[in-house]
């Protein structure tokens, strides 16, 4: 009687599912598609990663956000990674990509030189502002500096010499690449419009001036400097539309410029891998990079000296990173690709990495917090073993 029973249940549980491929009829692995049956795929270091990067939160005082992919398997972590983020330096990724496209075009030479003008210094870090005015400079120096300690005039120069809107074009085509959505990035400016679009929230006269004048305001504590643009500018505090420089960079990153998720710029980065994976360039598109390109670039990117204490702190020995690192007011980040110097390439990655803070003023937090996050990666078996 039992079995009789189940003979006549059988009918009524199954059609609804047959149904998904009616030519087949139950002879289909119907079971492999539907979504009753799907399985929670995320591995076990997701939940441990998670409890870390709580805690570090909790610590550093601020907001963490934190992308991981494993370019190999194509697993995916993402803590605050949907949501709006200042990428600071993180866009002169895409501007040495424009380079290098423009080198394997034969449209320039790393070799080529550009010459330093007065108008194209940009307060920042890097060796370029040492330069006279009127020096020869070459790109491939421009662009080791730019990506190593990251250096505004330089990149500067180098949006001049290859466009802004090729640059921004570029990252968009990146992103696509890689699957991603292009929206999810904002518009990429010039290092000194930056400084414009900052300052011009307190005053709009503020956007007519250079990049010296800008070196000018460094000069002075991050609390005066809106009285000392007020007396650059001949007029009174009271007229500012902000009461801050603070407040003056909150109403910046609102406009949308240089912002972008983090899962979108992991898209952008894990654009740079595919060639390794023996995709031909035509897969990629016919304008992108190819391998020789995306292995300079990669290389300069591993001679980053900028961020030391961030993540590539955290993640210890025996793992290459090859990255670029970010700094704005209250902001930082680090993004890049890690590769195990031994790896079982089904198991060990590469994995991209992107992390962005806001919260405290003082940068050596930020850089604790960043360790930190460099640390649970690799101790939490994101990064495959511990």
């Amino acid at each position: 009687m039992a079995l009789a029973l189940l003979i006549v249940a059988l009918p009524i549980v199954l059609p609804a599912f047959a149904q998904a491929n009616e030519t087949n009829g139950y002879e289909t692995n119907w079971y492999d598609t539907n979504g009753y049956y799907e399985v929670d795929k995320r591995s076990t270091w997701q939940g441990d990663l998670t409890a870390r990067l709580q805690a570090i939160e909790g610590v550093f005082g601020g907001q963490l956000g934190v992308y991981v992919q494993n370019l190999a398997t194509g697993e995916a972590y993402s803590w605050r990674a949907d949501d709006p983020w200042y990428l600071a330096s993180l866009i002169k990724v895409p501007v040495a990509v424009q380079v290098l496209a423009e080198r394997q075009a034969g449209t320039l030479t790393l070799d080529e030189r550009l010459t330093l003008a007065r108008s194209d210094f940009v307060d920042g870090a890097g060796p370029t502002n040492w330069h006279d005015p009127g020096t020869p400079i070459s790109i491939r120096y421009l662009m080791e500096q730019m990506i190593t300690v990251s250096d505004n005039t330089a990149t500067d120069m180098l949006i001049d010499r290859v466009g802004l809107a090729a640059v921004n074009a570029r990252a968009r085509r990146m992103i696509a690449a890689s699957g991603g959505d292009p929206s999810e990035i904002g518009p990429i400016t010039k290092l000194v419009g930056v400084r414009q679009g900052i300052y011009g929230q307190l005053h709009p006269d503020a956007r007519a001036l250079s990049g010296v004048d800008f070196m000018a305001l460094r000069q002075h504590a991050v609390s005066q400097r809106p009285q000392a643009l007020a007396r650059a500018l001949g007029v009174s505090t009271d007229t500012f539309a902000q009461p801050d420089y603070d407040h003056a960079f909150d109403a910046y990153e609102a406009t949308g410029e240089n912002i972008g998720t983090l899962s979108a710029y992991g898209d952008l980065l894990a654009s740079l891998y595919g060639a390794q994976q023996g995709l031909s360039q035509e897969q990629h598109g016919p304008d992108n990079l190819d391998a020789e390109q995306r292995q300079v670039l990669l290389e300069v990117m591993r001679r980053t000296s900028s961020g030391k204490q961030r993540l590539k702190a955290g993640l210890g020995e025996g793992i290459n990173f090859a990255h670029k690192t970010g700094t704005q007011q209250r902001r930082s980040c680090d993004a890049g690709i890690a590769e195990r110097e031994q790896a079982d390439i089904n198991a060990d990655g590469p994995w991209v990495i992107v992390s962005c803070m806001r919260g405290p003023m003082a940068l050596s937090a930020h850089e604790r917090a960043m360790a930190s996050v460099g640390e649970a990666l690799r101790r939490s078996g994101a990064l495959g073993r511990p």
